[in-house]
């Protein structure tokens, strides 16, 4: 079984914001991480490899090349090789132009019997590039996994997954090919051992450019993007605020006379008999 899971590196949460004048996001070598949930796919994926030795496991990602170390750091957890769509003409691409050009490689590097994808990315948020790397491709695809379970082999193969939805679990049968996405109900991800890491350190990273997709410089990038952040703004939280110290007997039962008269004037409860209750009456 050959599977290639989808690697993005982005920046730290804390460290992320986006260039006022192109609505990108800025990419620096000292916040970039694997994404958070990409993590659990790869996971998923060497769980297959654990229980199957035969099974294969490819990292695949799309950035500049500094995102080489988020695929070393997959193949120090475990996967066996690893790609990496890099070049100035991929620049910009919005979630569409992404799942374009890492289908043309997925492709290229196939065919693979399963694609792993994390649920989303902590940069974009949005969810959508396993859907639509599933839609270039023609394959199905099945979202918000949270267990998978492999069984039987050849024509008697068994997949199954578990959707994690807000109102249960589905649990859905499929064949291979396939595309899903993982949740982080899969289960905590595995820490690279130190052999895993020498082996990162001295494998080779295969680079693929436009050429070797045989895309046009209009699909991909900003050029083949449809949607585009046109303007960013930041939420400007502007309140009225009264502080009230409750830290003595006389500042509570100041505080408390304020809330209930707050509350009173919104109409949330009726006005008391007495509007000044005792202090041991609110206790």
């Amino acid at each position: 079984m050959k599977i290639a899971v989808l690697v993005k590196q982005v920046p730290e949460t804390d460290s992320l914001t986006l260039d006022p004048e192109t609505g990108t996001v800025v990419r620096s070598v000292d916040t970039a991480i694997v994404n958070p949930l990409d993590l659990y796919a790869i996971e998923a994926a060497l769980r297959i490899k654990d229980s199957d030795p035969s099974a294969s496991v490819l990292a695949l990602s799309m950035g500049p090349t500094h995102a080489e170390t988020a695929l070393r750091e997959a193949l120090s957890m475990g996967c066996d090789e690893a790609a990496l769509v890099t070049g100035r003409e991929f620049g910009g691409a919005d979630t569409w132009a992404t799942a374009r050009t890492l289908s043309a490689a997925l492709v290229e590097l196939g065919p693979f019997d399963l694609i792993f994808c994390g649920e989303k990315a902590t940069d974009g948020d949005t969810g959508q590039v396993g859907p639509e790397v599933a839609a270039f491709m023609d394959l199905p695809v099945i979202s918000y996994v949270g267990a998978f379970t492999r069984s039987g082999s050849g024509s008697d193969l068994t997949l199954r997954a578990e959707r994690v939805l807000e109102d249960g679990i589905q649990v859905v049968g499929f064949g291979t090919p396939a595309v899903l996405t993982f949740c982080k109900a899969i289960g905590e991800p595995r820490l690279p051992l130190l052999s895993g890491k020498r082996r990162a350190r001295e494998a080779s990273v295969r680079r693929l450019g436009i050429d070797e997709l045989g895309l046009s410089p209009e699909e991909i990038g900003a050029k083949g993007s449809p949607t585009r952040v046109v303007k960013i703004g930041r939420p400007k939280l502007t309140r009225s605020t009264e502080m009230l110290d409750a830290r003595t007997e006389a500042g509570m039962d100041a505080a408390c006379d304020r809330i209930i008269a707050l509350l009173v004037k919104r109409n949330l409860i009726a006005p008391a008999e007495n509007a000044t209750a005792s202090s041991g009456a609110r206790a």
